[in-house]
């Protein structure tokens, strides 16, 4: 979960571009499209054909606030502080054209920037002064390919994620394939993501250097420097890395019941291996000796999931979830998630949801002091530990014919916000608003 500021830059650039995007569709505005196809001799008869120009078809701008608190941090072998703040914006742009076989390419641009602030991170170092906060960005990139006489699709994807102690990059392919009625779709995705884990260790297991003149001592600190007695630093290289790779198996078939039952059916295949601990997160021995986490360099997790959509009536749409979670590291969990939707007008709903959260502890978690020294694998991360959680709030939102607002362009604003507590006394609250354009 993630809180995140929204931050309205470009929308008048984002407005002049919407104005010029047409479509043989747009004929509200008695609007002939553009195109950058001509005729090479002119025919006697009325010639039809499809606009081929790269036009924009949407832009959604989403940004959130997110606020936790709670006293379980891993950074400090279980104990101490959770709080944390997180400011994320994200923008996504997705560009439309027709090929000559008359398939609809989309392509989707994405990037998201977060900032967040962590107390618990001041204590990767031993004298509370170490990094408080950071900044990740994540740019992604979709084609689509999409069959207007089937529906089916195809397409790929490619996704990275950076931040100072974090690389990632990803790929994926996916298509789906509608039955002969269409009214059943089965859907496929293959994912691979190969991370990089740079390794910032707490600072009492950072050995000191030897010293290279004499009245002077040197002492790496987790931020990668070198610093002298005197108080001065130098640079060192950059910190050493630790391959990660996940790879997931995604299947999906969605079915219409009938005109107001929809269901779908869930399953990922997911694989994990290389450096899965992090190197920065204590634990304290049974002896009161501590250490960094050790966990076993694969992983293996088997999600399985449903969803049931229901129209109940005119005004009411029933949304509604279940998932059920395994993986070899013993963790089990289940998930039953509820959202009713209900539309005060035609253009005015409002989506009050529940979920809630069971998860027993996976076999290499224990709490602070609880571990033996002769334990093979261990961790006093709470993310791995015995469970329950609720996460409750409300959504809000509005799409008029003619524009939020009178803004024709801005046609969705949707409002949510959320309470997640934990029986780990985790809590958080988040704020998130999207901003729809056409």
């Amino acid at each position: 979960m993630k809180k995140v500021y929204l931050s309205v830059f470009g929308f008048a650039l984002i407005c002049r571009f919407s104005a010029h995007a047409q479509t043989k569709e747009d004929t509200s505005r008695n609007k002939k499209p553009f195109s950058l196809y001509q005729p090479a001799t002119v025919d006697p008869q009325p010639t039809e054909y499809n606009p081929r120009a790269l036009r924009v078809d949407e832009i959604n701008l989403v940004s959130s606030y997110y606020w936790q608190n709670g006293n379980h941090s891993a950074i400090t072998g279980g104990i101490g502080t959770e709080k944390v703040t997180d400011i994320s914006n994200g923008i996504d742009l997705k560009l439309v054209w027709v090929g000559d076989n008359e398939n609809k390419n989309t392509i989707s641009i994405g990037l998201g920037y977060d900032h967040h602030t962590s107390a618990s991170s001041a204590f990767v170092t031993t004298t509370g002064q170490g990094k408080q906060g950071g900044t990740r960005i994540y740019p992604s990139l979709d084609w689509t390919v999409e069959n207007p006489k089937t529906g089916n699709t195809f397409g790929l994807g490619a996704y990275y994620s950076g931040e100072y102690n974090y690389k990632s990059l990803g790929a994926d392919v996916h298509f789906s394939q509608k039955t002969a009625d269409k009214n059943g779709e089965f859907s496929f995705k293959a994912q691979a993501y190969m991370d990089h884990v740079t390794m910032i260790y707490p600072s009492e297991f950072i050995p000191a250097i030897t010293p290279v003149s004499s009245g002077s001592t040197y002492i790496t600190t987790a931020s990668g420097n070198v610093v002298l007695s005197n108080g001065s630093s130098v640079s060192t290289p950059s910190l050493p890395t630790k391959p990660r790779g996940t790879y997931t198996a995604s299947f999906g078939y969605s079915q219409i019941i009938n005109s107001r039952f929809q269901v779908m059916l869930l399953a990922d295949v997911v694989a994990q291996s290389g450096y899965l601990s992090l190197p920065f997160h204590r634990v304290y021995f049974s002896n009161q000796k501590d250490t960094i986490e050790k966990l076993p360099s694969s992983r293996f997790k088997l999600p399985l999931g449903f969803r049931a959509n229901y129209f109940l009536g005119d005004n009411i749409i029933l949304r509604s979830y279940y998932r059920y979670y395994m993986d070899n590291w013993g963790s089990k969990s289940n998930t039953a998630n509820l959202e009713i939707t209900y539309k005060v007008s035609p253009f005015l709903s409002i989506s009050p949801f529940y979920r809630y959260y069971t998860q027993s502890a996976a076999k290499y978690f224990a709490p602070y002091e609880a571990h033996s020294s002769t334990d093979e694998y261990y961790t006093s991360n709470y993310e791995y530990a015995k469970f329950d959680s609720q996460f409750f709030g409300a959504g809000f939102r509005i799409a008029p014919p003619k524009g939020v607002f009178g803004w024709q362009n801005l046609h969705e604003l949707e409002l949510r916000y959320g309470h997640y507590s934990q029986t780990t006394s985790l809590v958080s609250d988040v704020i998130s608003l999207n901003l729809g354009f056409k």
